[in-house]
Order: structure tokens, then C-alpha cells, then sequence
């Protein structure tokens, strides 16, 4: 369908895979609208039982938006071009968490941001032992989005916001205890599973041949040591955002969060707790898209992707530097958008 994205069809299972490896398969607009345009007609089609995502490249499944493209139309005067990537990418996590038809991931390596937001939402998720997860937004200057919110409100608080206040990159054990993944299987075996779900589309009953599947291979995953190490903070009041920060920044596995973009960690303090009464993927994406278009032109944002993909250099300088300075006003607007899932700019069906 597009250089990007390839689209197979093997008797009942549709593959899609996302073929941009030099860039760890982040999502260009046209690979978006690509796998959505792929997941409508394979929705309307009988003869399809199933929906696999794989990415290409030993290097990961996903590393999420191509915010860096995002960023230039912005800098650009492009805002409202920034405006339809997120509502085009969020109608396509839409299409995902809510298909009538099962969908898997078969994932590996790097799975962060828009990755999550593919694989998250999929009812069967395998990875290897190797994935690395992560919602590194708070280091760009930007907020958890794609409906993960969706994913964390089933967690306890304090591993929720850990996860997503720092964004740090965790293993497959890890994603399994945040709800992020569903199975762990050998590397060994990545062929013989993908071959199985491929087999699972020939029966009637591909849903019932994707849970054995998910059961027999699952294997051990290891000790899950980004939970384990967050929950000697569970008894911490995490409504309170200044005394979360300083938990993790004093922990070392979390203590990046000191570095962290204050409006980022507003932005996504504020959100979870807003999505976590009636975690309802509709209206947390509506959300996500008021947001999106709200952080997507605070200075933050430009001055995070270029400390990190642009320029490199990771000495971003944030505007305004601390919490207590980050003005709240226009995120309580945008979170809003939970109660009206409807508005114009944001279509999921």
C-alpha cells in the first residue's frame, strides 16, 4: 500500500508491517493513514479473521510518532497540519482498541510512544525478551498520549504514574505487570509463533487459537524490576505531583525524572487522574487530541525534540523550569475534551 507499511494477506490473517527500520518504524502521516485505511477495508471483509502488526528492522517494532516532523511544521507556522497527524494517529489507536476482529502484535526491540500505541491496543500481544517499553514523552516536552491512559487507569496509581512521570524504558517483565503486553515467548521461537497466528486466521475460530497460543508459549519473563522498585512508593500521596517528582528523582532507577519538563509532567499528571474514574478509550482519546493540539505549541515541546532527535546535545532548557510555575489553565480546557468525545477534528470510526 505505501514504501512504508507493507500489507500482506495469508489465507484469513492480514499482515501489516510497519518497513521503516532506519527510523525504528516511527509513524510517518502516510503509514497512518496507511494501517487505517488497511484496518477498515480488513474490518468490512469476511473473509479476514485477523490483523497482525510486525515491524521490520532488527532495532525495534516501534519508537513511536515522528515527532520530529511534527515539530517542523509547528516551527513552520503548520500548526494546524500538526493538528490532523494527531487526530489522524489517534483515530488509527481507536481503530485498534476497539476492532471487532481479534488483532495481535508480534513485537521486539524498541516499543515506546506510538508503538504502545499500536501493540497496547491489540488484543493479543506477544513480545520477546529483549523489548524495551517506554512513554518517554516527558523528556520532548510532550504528554502520554495514544490512548495509553486507557492501559495504565487498570494499574495501581503509584506504578501508573511512575511509568509515565519518568518514562523510562522497561523490559518484557516489566510490560507484562504494566499491562502493556500479554506474553513473553522465547526469541527462539518468534518464528514458529508467527507462523501459529498466521495458521490461527485458516480456522473458524481464531480468537479461541490465538488464547491457546498465548498460553502455551508464554515463558517466564523474569523479575518485573521497575515495578518492584516503584512500589516501595505505593503508600506515597500520588495526587500530590511535587512530592511524586521527588520520590523518583531521589530513586535511581526513576531519577530522570528530575529532568524531566515541568509542563510535560503536569500535562501528564493531570491527565491520568482525569482518565483513571472511566478509563473510556473514545473520550481518552478526544482528550489526548485537545491536548495534543494545546502542548504541541508550548516552547517545550520544539525545545525537547531538539535536545533529544534533533541537535542531541540532551541538555534541553525548559520554559518554565519548575512545576509550581506551569500555568494549568488551558490543560483543564483541554481535559475537558474527556466529557466530549465528539467534538470536531477526532474521528475513530
Amino acid at each position: 500500500m505505501t514504501p512504508r507499511v507493507e500489507v500482506d494477506r495469508i489465507g484469513g490473517c492480514v499482515v501489516i508491517t510497519l518497513d521503516r527500520p532506519e527510523a525504528i518504524n516511527a509513524l510517518n502521516r502516510e503509514m497512518i493513514d496507511a494501517v487505517a485505511s488497511t484496518l477498515r477495508q480488513c474490518r468490512d471483509d469476511p473473509a479476514v479473521r485477523l490483523v497482525l502488526f510486525e515491524g521490520r528492522g532488527p532495532r525495534g517494532f516501534c519508537s513511536g510518532g515522528d515527532v520530529r516532523a511534527v515539530r517542523e511544521l509547528v516551527l513552520a507556522g503548520r500548526a494546524t497540519e500538526a493538528d490532523s497527524y494527531f487526530a489522524a494517529e489517534y483515530a488509527m489507536n481507536g481503530l485498534i482498541a476497539r476492532y471487532p476482529k481479534p488483532t495481535v502484535a508480534l513485537t521486539h526491540g524498541v516499543v515506546m510512544g506510538g508503538g504502545i500505541g499500536i501493540a497496547g491496543h491489540c488484543r493479543y500481544r506477544f513480545t520477546l525478551p529483549s523489548a524495551r517499553f517506554a512513554m518517554p514523552e516527558s523528556a520532548i516536552g510532550f504528554f502520554c498520549d495514544v490512548g495509553v491512559n486507557a492501559l495504565l487507569a487498570r494499574l495501581p496509581l503509584h506504578r501508573a504514574l511512575a511509568f509515565a512521570l519518568s518514562g523510562v524504558a522497561v523490559g518484557a517483565a516489566d510490560a507484562i505487570a504494566l499491562g502493556l503486553a500479554d506474553c513473553v515467548i522465547d526469541a527462539d521461537r518468534l518464528a514458529g509463533v508467527r507462523s501459529a497466528i498466521i495458521e490461527a486466521g485458516l480456522g473458524d475460530d481464531a480468537e479461541g487459537a490465538l488464547a491457546r497460543l498465548c498460553e502455551a508459549e508464554r515463558r517466564p519473563g523474569g523479575e518485573a524490576a521497575f515495578c518492584a522498585a516503584t512500589d516501595h512508593f505505593a503508600h506515597l500521596d500520588w495526587t500530590d505531583l511535587e512530592a511524586a517528582v521527588s520520590a523518583l528523582a531521589a530513586a535511581p532507577m526513576t531519577a530522570v525524572t528530575a529532568r524531566r519538563s515541568p509542563t510535560s509532567l503536569v500535562a501528564i499528571h493531570l491527565s491520568h487522574l482525569a482518565a483513571r474514574p472511566a478509563p473510556d478509550i473514545e473520550r481518552i482519546l478526544a482528550m489526548d487530541y485537545a491536548l495534543a493540539r494545546l502542548i504541541a505549541r508550548a516552547p517545550d515541546f520544539a525545545e525537547g525534540v531538539r535536545a533529544v532527535l534533533v541537535d542531541r546535545d540532551q541538555s534541553p532548557h525548559w520554559s518554565p523550569q519548575s512545576i509550581a510555575a506551569v500555568e494549568r489553565s488551558g490543560f483543564a480546557s483541554a481535559i475537558a475534551a474527556l466529557s466530549q468525545p465528539d467534538r470536531p477534528g477526532l474521528s475513530t470510526s
